[in-house]
């Protein structure tokens, strides 16, 4: 048996951190306690969601 936890969040980090760097850090932190993952990540910046091409898409608090 196993039980799980569901993440509601940010964690905010500087602006030359990218999300692949973000991703590969938070995954390397879950693998290493012998944990898995399952779920996605989406980039945030000034309170707007940020699309594949880099432009701005819906604002967080409007979701």
């Amino acid at each position: 048996m196993r039980k799980e936890f569901e993440i509601q969040g940010c964690i905010e980090v500087s602006l030359e951190v990218t999300e692949d760097e973000f991703w590969n850090a938070f995954i390397g932190f879950v693998e290493s306690k012998g944990w898995s993952f399952g779920g996605g990540i989406r980039e945030i910046q000034d309170g707007y969601y940020i699309l594949a091409d880099g432009s701005r898409g819906q604002r967080v608090l409007d979701g």
